[in-house]
């Protein structure tokens, strides 16, 4: 039997800002919706300060062991924006201007006081680099090898994703079910266990809450074959309605 290629992504958030809570991160949700539709499963993400050193021990260690690394954050115009340099550092290759990058932010600031010294180290990047498209500020992200350097704001983030569509191989996209019930996880635990063996190749996760005064959980059923989905969601209803619990089809 052969076995299906599964392709992964990683993601390093850089940012003192996030590790001291003043900005709240948005980039891990949007770029796992968007990895999954591309059919690559975001496996792990870091959380890394704005060392260079911190910066090139994770990209060098994600990189390795997936398919793409993305980054988010640190590649704008301020002395502290040092993603650019640690990649590269990382790589072991120069930082060089991109012509394309210059040209288009010499457009973009043409009505915006002009292209400064400040608005020109958005133009660097690690040598025999490309680049990603930014249609939201102009100035773009950029792709060396597997990584993705991408802004740190989250709506430019997602323009540059909107870019990348289509353009990265992939598997399936993985889909999900979804049922609900107002029990403690731990009381059907051994249900929930025994369901995912008898079902290879899906993966159920369970999702506890305490609403109402009551405890509930959802639990959802993924799959990158929705027959298997299908089968797995209603061996699980099933086997929850036999223990006498009461079942809402997609999550309460």
């Amino acid at each position: 039997m052969t076995t299906e290629r599964i392709w992964t992504a990683a993601l390093v958030v850089i940012g003192d800002e996030i590790l001291s809570g003043r900005t709240q991160d948005k980039n891990i949700a949007q770029l796992a919706t968007w990895l999954n539709v591309q059919g690559i499963r975001l496996v792990e993400v870091r959380v890394v300060p704005d060392r260079e050193e911190a910066i090139v021990e994770a990209v060098n260690t994600l990189r390795a062991r997936n398919d793409y690394l993305f980054t988010t954050g640190g590649i704008g115009p301020t002395h502290d924006d040092i993603t650019v340099d640690a990649i590269a550092a990382a790589l072991g290759v120069a930082v060089v201007e991109h012509p394309d990058a210059i040209a288009v932010l010499e457009r973009h600031y043409e009505t915006r006081g002009g292209l400064t010294e400040a608005r020109r180290r958005m133009a660097r990047v690690p040598e025999g680099a490309s680049l990603i498209e930014n249609r939201v500020s102009g100035a773009p992200g950029i792709r060396a090898g597997n990584i993705f350097i991408m802004a740190g704001v989250p709506h430019i983030t997602a323009g540059m994703l909107d870019w990348l569509t289509g353009k990265l191989e992939g598997g399936r996209p993985v889909v999900s079910a979804t049922i609900g019930c107002w029990v403690a996880e731990s009381e059907v635990a051994e249900l929930l266990r025994a369901t995912e063996k008898a079902h290879e190749g899906v993966a159920i996760g369970s999702y506890p809450f305490f609403r109402d005064g009551r405890t509930g959980a959802n639990f959802v059923v993924r799959s990158p074959d929705p027959t298997l989905v299908e089968a797995c969601i209603a061996d699980l209803i099933a086997a929850l309605e036999a223990d006498g619990r009461e079942v809402t089809t997609g999550g309460i």
